[in-house]
């Protein structure tokens, strides 16, 4: 690199293609491929202009992060990760663009089903799980959208005006994880702004905290087309402007270098970091589906297929474990001894099963929930009819295919309706207006609880819809999400029982969207969005505010039963503690449980959440067996970000470990008192007389100044009058100027320098 002109340097830093960095020939850098891949690989064919998908190349559809979540396992995000990356070597793709890990601030954001969860906890684990499973085959992946990208609606300008507390806490927090953990090859700067500053060219978000703080090493890449000025950008930090070519960017950066307004060194930097992500860069090879990939370049094409077919059956396995029982009256689930089952609604032969725009993949083979039900019932001598109920197209005579559906639920034991979102609903680009259903399948439900025994629904939706209307009048409600190209396979072993399922919500169902805290401040207006709600996130704030919700964060049923007990809560320092609890399963069937820890606390000068997730595992329990999970809680789980202090904070104070069905359901919790930091704020005479009253070093002494002679204790009773509390938030400068006889701002400066807090020192 050091031999290579200025040019030709700069041309690392835009894309050759729509797909493709620039090749350096005469340095050995090859042009490398980065795709779309959060739940698997938009191949461009025979293209490297914008991908048109009718001409794009099979590859797997795993299930999408919105149903990933919902399996609350590590492994399952990592199972993914590792499969896209062996399709993304044998394909000859080195970086592979997802995970999205931006947290689901409202439900009604138009790309929900790309991303993981209300939680960054959760979020965190699961993509840093992806990311290290992905790169372990070699490719890379690409970490986004950084950051505070919440919503579709006027994504490439919008501001996004939050708190600083609110991002570390919320917003950046899953970033920070995987970063610092998984080590991602890339990250993806986002379109929006942030504060009013580009996200690409926001110094503090790309350099002070991406790299300073966090160590962040790999290459920044820009969201395609979201650079506006290419030398502000580099000048921040981020390194790949995608897509190109950009000639003008281009000339734009060396004319830069050349008048002296940017400094060669962050050239020859972000150039480096871009031709780092070449090693990565290997001939298409085919990978077993297994393990690592190995064995040299080919094109053979029944090896390719022999990779697809392997990572179809992960991908129904994978969304089994995905999807949510959310309802289940009178144990209609599983279809044991069931003779007819009649099955309603197009989705269940047309799957919904993934979202629209950057992330949707041609699917090597779909299965449809339909043939595999009937499948399953034919191999328990029973039988499956079927009515489309409704129409996807708008085609057809709505109340003649209700009045078709009606009938064949009445003469059935059970009517299973498979009901959900079109896939235009859920888009790239766009934000939803509301939580409800198509009114015609809310109608169709409705008609066919009324005429039929027993009624399942069956929901294929990528972000929260509305249960409202006809929830209490079904028997049982599997939230399937968008599950993947083996999704319809799943289901149909989760209604049979063939598998138990185990999923729990990653976000809260409303019971309406008035009650969500992004109501009022969603999507923004006039080129802002405030996030108003702070910290109160999801769960968060529906916990607090003791908001009653259809389903908490973390709900799931399971066929069988778990009881939580002996839970264990031990201090190992002053911001550390060690958990344990035994989880047993006392039914009929093996199943999966999902043990959730939180912490509650009121401790700290801040607002905090009535509990927050800290902590989580999956166990796999056969009938009568039972298991002791142990965590390791550190200092993070009990800190908050100080934004006067400029970091994190762990308050002295009591805290609360909790074990939780759900975030609205404890059923074990343990109390433990934390030594925490000693927090001393700076002490100025700017700082509130109450400030200076309370210092444990100060206050005493000027207690004593203001006695002058009389009782310290009159000074501490009058403290605690209303007339004080009117004085106390008044500065200390102003309190001796106005109110104090025989104190004056010289004895307060030698105070702060006897107690060396001088020049605004903290205690």
């Amino acid at each position: 690199m050091d031999g290579l002109p200025l040019e030709r340097k700069v041309a690392l830093l835009s894309g050759r293609s729509y797909t493709h960095t620039e090749a350096i020939d005469e340095a050995g850098l090859p042009a490398i491929a980065l795709l779309d891949g959060p739940n698997g690989l938009r191949r461009p064919g025979d293209s490297t202009e914008h991908i048109d998908p009718r001409r794009a190349l099979p590859a797997t559809c795993f299930p999408p992060a919105v149903a990933v979540a919902s399996s609350w396992d590590a492994g399952v995000a990592a199972r993914v990760g590792a499969a896209i990356g062996r399709e993304a070597r044998a394909f000859g793709v080195t970086v592979s663009l997802g995970p999205g890990v931006n947290i689901k601030r409202s439900p009604l954001c138009g790309r929900n089903f790309e991303y993981y969860s209300e939680d960054p906890l959760l979020a965190g684990v699961l993509a840093a799980a992806h990311v290290r499973a992905l790169q372990e085959q070699g490719p890379g992946a690409s970490v986004k959208h950084f950051a505070a990208n919440n919503q579709e609606t006027d994504r490439k300008n919008v501001s996004a005006d939050v708190d600083e507390r609110t991002l570390r806490e919320i917003y950046l927090a899953a970033f920070e994880r995987v970063v610092r953990e998984a080590r991602p090859a890339t990250v993806m700067a986002s379109y929006n702004r942030i504060n009013g500053v580009h996200a690409c060219e926001n110094h503090w978000l790309l350099t002070e905290v991406l790299r300073d703080e966090w160590g962040f090493t790999g290459a920044v890449v820009a969201d395609w087309g979201a650079v506006g000025d290419r030398v502000a950008a580099l000048a921040a930090g981020l390194d790949l402007s995608m897509p190109g070519p950009d000639e003008d960017g281009d000339a734009e950066i060396v004319a830069a270098v050349r008048s002296g307004a940017l400094d060669p060194a962050v050239v020859d930097r972000a150039a480096a970091r871009v031709a780092a992500l070449t090693r990565r860069a290997v001939p298409a090879t085919v990978a077993p589906a297994t393990g690592p990939a190995t064995g040299p370049a080919t094109d053979d094409a029944d090896a390719h297929a022999s990779i697809l077919d392997a990572h179809h059956e992960l991908a129904v396995e994978l969304a089994a474990d995905s999807a949510v029982l959310l309802r289940n009256e009178r144990d209609v689930l599983p279809l044991d001894g069931v003779r007819t089952v009649a099955v309603i609604g197009e989705f269940a032969v047309a799957p919904r099963f993934q979202g629209g725009g950057s992330a949707n993949v041609r699917a090597a083979r779909v299965d449809a929930a339909l043939d595999a039900m009937r499948t399953l019932a034919a191999d328990r001598d029973a039988a499956v009819t079927y009515a489309p109920g409704f129409s996807l197209d708008g085609g057809g005579d709505p109340a003649a295919l209700r009045d078709e559906a009606v009938r064949a639920a009445r003469a059935a034991d059970v009517a299973v309706v498979f009901a959900g979102l079109p896939e235009a609903a859920e888009w790239e680009g766009t934000d939803r207006e509301s939580l409800a259903l198509p009114d015609g399948q809310v109608e169709l439900i409705r008609a066919v609880a009324a005429a039929a025994r027993r009624t399942v629904v069956v929901l294929s939706n990528g972000a929260v819809v509305s249960l409202e209307g006809w929830h209490d009048e079904v028997d049982a409600i599997v939230e399937g999400w968008l599950l993947g190209q083996g999704g319809g396979r799943a289901l149909a072993d989760i209604l049979f029982g063939v598998v138990n399922p185990s999923g729990r919500l990653a976000e809260t169902v409303p019971l309406r969207l008035q009650d969500h805290p992004s109501f009022l401040n969603f999507p923004g207006e006039q080129g802002h969005v405030r996030y108003g709600e702070g910290v109160m996130v999801g769960y968060r704030y529906f916990a607090t505010a003791e908001v009653p919700v259809r389903y908490p964060f973390g709900h799931g049923l399971s066929y069988t039963s778990f009881e939580t007990r002996d839970l264990r809560a031990v201090p190992t320092g002053p911001d550390t503690v060690d958990v344990s609890v035994t989880v047993a399963n006392t039914g009929a069937r093996t199943g999966k449980h999902v043990v959730q820890v939180y912490v509650a606390t009121g401790a700290g000068p801040v607002r905090r959440p009535a509990r927050e997730l800290r902590a989580f595992t999956k166990v796999d329990l056969r009938p009568g067996e039972s298991t002791t999970v142990e965590f390791a809680l550190d200092r993070r789980a009990f800190a908050y970000y100080d934004i006067v202090l400029g970091g994190w904070a762990v308050a002295p104070g009591e805290y609360t470990v909790q074990i939780g069905a759900n975030a609205s359901t404890v059923v074990a919790e343990s109390a433990v008192t934390l030594t925490g930091d000693r927090i001393g704020l700076p002490l100025t005479l700017d700082s509130s007389l109450d400030d200076w009253l309370t210092h444990p070093a100060v206050g005493p002494d000027v207690i004593r100044e203001l006695a002058a002679g009389r009782s310290e204790e009159t000074i501490r009773q009058g403290m605690r009058t209303p007339e004080f509390r009117m004085m106390s938030s008044m500065t200390i400068r102003k309190f001796v100027k106005y109110h104090a006889r025989g104190l004056d701002t010289g004895t307060l400066e030698r105070l702060l320098e006897h107690h060396g807090l001088a020049g605004g020192g903290r205690g």
